[in-house]
């Protein structure tokens, strides 16, 4: 990862990019000298769709990369966002110019949720170097940073994927950390409690599993909370030294956020990257409600 972890703030990164007040020459802020690779994730369950988001405005440089598309595959029995086939992301991430080696900075106009799917999912593809920009979007803008509409149209890159490179659940997994360890999930209270399901057609949770709402990683300027702070939040959950931890969600995004969050609380979890949506295509699977 880069030298901050798996966050970076929108100053650093406008140094990086050579952008800003006081900038110096591109690269120049990291260690090794590289330009990172900055990719446009936004991205909405009920829109407007990424493209618009994309033409209204982006960072100077940024690729756009549409989460369905380039970082899931496609709906099915694998759930709403399952992993996309490796050959599939390599090529996406070389249309973006993503080279061996590369610097990654992904960011979104939310929570962090899915730039955190991207940068979990280049982690889990074998890249080292991947970063979340912490506020996303609305951090950019805040700190008066400049945003273009111009489309960069970045060389091909050479990327090799390499899954592998983080942890990951599928539904048997997931069920044995509910039972031997602590299984968050990230979504809504009342989702989770079963009271309310307004995208899969059953409601509840994996039996077992412990609510951590996803909300409760970030401020209200939608920057993650500090180390400590998260630290405290996960062991209020249940979360101690040698626990086995695992997340998930609806269709593995927000879980993904949360990975995130215990990645900065210094907790090592693992991505049910099926989430819910792929628990409930087998019936014979246990489904829970209430707190």
């Amino acid at each position: 990862m880069g030298d901050s972890g798996p966050l970076i703030s929108a100053d650093a990164l406008a140094a990086e990019l050579g952008l800003g007040p006081g900038a110096g020459p591109a690269g120049a802020s990291r260690a090794s000298g590289a330009v990172p690779i900055v990719l446009d994730v936004r991205w909405r369950l009920l829109g407007p769709p990424p493209a618009e988001l994309y033409a209204a405005g982006h960072l100077p440089g940024a690729v756009p990369v549409d989460l369905d598309a380039d970082l899931a595959g496609p709906p099915g029995p694998g759930g709403r966002h399952p992993l996309p086939d490796p050959a599939d992301l390599q090529a996406a991430l070389r249309r973006c110019g993503v080279r061996s080696g590369d610097a990654v900075v992904a960011y979104d106009d939310g929570d962090g949720s899915s730039a955190a799917r991207a940068w979990w999912l280049l982690r889990w593809a074998g890249l080292r170097d991947v970063q979340v920009l912490d506020g996303g979007f609305a951090a950019w803008t805040a700190a008066g940073l400049p945003v273009t509409t111009e489309v960069p149209d970045p060389a091909s890159g050479d990327v090799v994927v390499r899954p592998g490179g983080m942890p990951v659940l599928d539904a048997a997994g997931a069920a044995e950390v509910a039972a031997r360890g602590v299984l968050l999930d990230a979504r809504a209270p009342e989702r989770f409690r079963g009271e309310l399901e307004p995208v899969d057609p059953v409601a509840g949770h994996i039996p077992g599993a412990r609510n951590a709402p996803l909300a409760g990683n970030v401020g209200t300027d939608g920057r993650f909370r500090s180390p400590a702070e998260l630290r405290r939040r996960f062991a209020d959950l249940g979360v101690s030294a040698g626990t086995p931890v695992g997340a998930y969600c609806g269709s593995g995004v927000t879980a993904a956020q949360e990975v995130l969050a215990l990645e900065l609380a210094g907790i090592p979890a693992a991505l049910y990257a099926g989430s819910w949506s792929q628990w409930i295509t087998d019936p014979d699977r246990p489904v829970a409600t209430g707190p």
